[in-house]
């Protein structure tokens, strides 16, 4: 079958399909592209020719669309995925933070940068980083350390086994992440005769190793002879799709579980075995029971700083972790015991070994009335306040409130990813998207696209706070233009909320981290005199400005009846208190310095880092 490279890569595509359980799905659900002179001749056209077989979507950032398929791929638990192509040179490089993001997160997207003459006959060409060492270096070269498998089609005979490999990794839940197979323009447009057999249906099945026996007996044994144990659920339970596995084992045995920013949800906010989010955003009941745990069970969790509180939280000395977790680089973590396997065939495993056991009574009682007290924090601070502005906390309360079971919430960076780990209160397993392994400014409404367009049934919540916004607003337009309704809470505090919160808490005065005019004593006037409400609009979204709660829950309420998407814009105070986690944090404050700020700050990070140990 003679081809282009480009057309049979999308050929081949096209043909891919992943299977679980035995459930087929079409693996790509179509390719994310903007074009330039170095892939609109080849990946263009093969798009162009074989639309019916692989859907194009036309993005505004190359950047944002890596954030929307690793978002689709997010919500599709890893088992379906898109594709972005792109020119060379700077639209290339705009995916890397991308690319990072999604390997961070261990989500599958399919990069595909056009690149330089793989010929060098018209060298340099347009965009080419011309490096006097090696002819053979690109841009493209940017994408080798966040990618798990990373090629260059010099080739055309290259293509088949890069393809094979490609998929090999996308469709590995233990190995997947950004995937970046670099395109030179020549090569694309380049005509080979292929094999039928490379287009042939091929079906990738999603494995679920089952623990080794012996490691789940002495899990079991482990988790047997505990008086406190906790279970901390992170994003494995709800991509092996394990909720109601993790459910019917904790109302047998009573362990309680917390969880982290990947894994909220994995069991219902009111669940009697809930104790909500751990860590340094985390709620008080957890990291309460956290710190006198003896055994910790971490299934589908990565242990992040933040999950550990820098490796403070879990404080009894003799504590010891069960780490369930299909990547055995994760598994090991905290020197714990690796039970390398899906989460759901672990945690089913795990049950039956277990043979009757639960936690005493007294543990229980005492987990639910910690849970108990911060539910009623909660409810104080997500409760209307009557200040001149809404707090953070109220406006995550009503739009909790407003939203339905399924609904989705989007966020990734600033103040909110914060908050929402305490305040939110889940009610559906995919019904909280988070993106806090690479906590990417920008991600929220691009990564909202791509969580609606993997599930168009369910209304998506995207928030995000105004520096945000700045970052990356475009998308919008896409959403405009394909017809794709997003319900956008814009949160507007005039600056960096969550950096100027760690800045005063290092002693650095909320240094550079407000949005104001520059007087002569630096960026300390008035609120710059944007309007990005008005921004909004001039991207093709409807616009609603609320002030108050009764406005605020009302624009809520329309906005999820329209059609369309719909920017809510709101003044927030900046500077309210939200619930705290009773957790640390480790950012280094300066050793030396003339600022009593910096000096007092110091002297509470001595006190405080002397809480970290190691586990071994």
């Amino acid at each position: 079958m003679r081809l282009t490279v480009a057309q049979a890569l999308v050929r081949f595509l096209s043909v891919q399909y992943s299977e679980r359980d035995g459930v087929e799905r079409r693996f790509f659900a179509g390719c994310f592209g903007i074009f330039g002179h170095g892939n609109v001749a080849g990946m263009g056209q093969a798009l162009l020719e074989h639309g019916d077989e692989l859907p194009y979507f036309m993005a505004r950032n190359e950047q944002a669309m890596v954030h929307a398929a690793a978002g689709f791929a997010r919500m599709s638990d890893r088992l379906s995925a898109l594709a972005c192509t792109t020119s060379i040179g700077p639209g290339a490089t705009n995916m890397v933070t991308g690319a990072a993001l999604a390997t961070v997160n261990r989500l599958p997207v399919l990069l595909l940068p056009g690149d330089v003459f793989a010929t060098r006959v018209a060298n340099p060409v347009l965009q080419e980083l011309e490096d006097a060492r090696s002819y053979d270096v690109s841009v493209n070269d940017c994408f080798r350390p966040v990618s798990k498998y990373w090629d260059r089609i010099n080739r055309a005979e290259q293509l088949p086994g890069a393809l094979l490999a490609a998929m090999r990794v996308l469709t590995d839940p233990a190995e997947t992440g950004a995937v970046t197979l670099a395109l030179p323009q020549d090569v694309q447009a380049e005509a080979f005769d292929w094999p039928e057999e490379l287009f042939a249906r091929r079906v990738w099945r999603v494995a679920r190793p089952v623990p080794e026996p012996a490691v789940l007996q002495e899990a079991a044994a482990l988790l047997s002879g505990a008086e406190r144990p906790l279970i901390v659920a992170g994003g494995g339970v709800i991509y092996s799709g394990a909720t109601e596995e993790l459910r019917a084992l904790v109302e047998r045995t009573g362990v309680p579980v917390a969880e982290t920013q990947a894994g909220k949800g994995a069991l219902a906010w009111d669940h009697p075995s809930s104790v909500g989010a751990v860590g340094v955003t985390g709620t008080t009941a957890a990291n309460a029971l956290a710190r006198e745990a003896d055994v910790v069970v971490g299934i589908g969790t990565r242990y992040s700083d933040f999950t550990t509180a820098s490796h403070s939280s879990f404080a009894d000395p003799g504590v010891r972790f069960v780490n369930i977790n299909v990547a055995r680089a994760d598994a090991v973590k905290l020197g714990g015991l690796s039970v390398v396997a899906d989460a759901r065939e672990a945690i089913r495993a795990l049950e039956e070994a277990l043979d009757g056991y639960t936690v005493p009574q007294t543990y229980r009682d005492d987990a639910r009335a910690l849970t108990a007290e911060w539910n009623t924090e909660v409810d104080l601070a997500c409760a209307p306040q009557n200040g001149e502005r809404l707090t953070q906390a109220e406006v995550i309360g009503a739009v909790n409130e407003i939203s339905g079971p399924r609904d989705v919430v989007v966020c990734a960076a600033g103040s909110m990813p914060g908050d929402l780990h305490k305040l939110w209160r889940a009610r559906d397993p995919k019904g909280y998207h988070v993106e806090y392994g690479y906590s990417c400014m920008g991600y929220e409404i691009a990564g909202g696209l791509g969580v609606k367009m993997a599930a168009p049934d369910r209304e998506v919540f995207v928030m995000v706070g105004d520096g945000s916004y700045l970052m990356m607003a475009q998308e919008l337009t896409t959403a405009a233009a394909e017809g794709i309704k997003l319900v956008v809470v814009l949160v507007q505090n005039h600056g960096y909320a969550s950096i100027g919160n760690l800045s005063e808490s290092v002693g650095a005065q909320r240094f550079g981290t407000r949005h104001r005019l520059r007087t002569p004593t630096g960026l300390d006037g008035d609120p710059i005199p944007v309007d990005l409400a008005a921004n909004a609009a001039s991207l093709g979204a409807d616009v609603i400005r609320a002030a108050t709660s009764a406005e605020l829950r009302d624009a809520l309420q329309q906005a999820r009846k329209s059609p369309r998407t719909t920017v809510i814009h709101i003044e927030t105070n900046p500077l309210a208190d939200t619930p705290d986690s009773a957790a640390w944090w480790d950012v280094p404050v300066a050793e030396v310095s003339a600022l009593d700020s910096t000096r007092e700050a110091r002297a509470r990070y001595e006190r405080d880092r002397r809480t970290r140990r190691h586990h071994l």
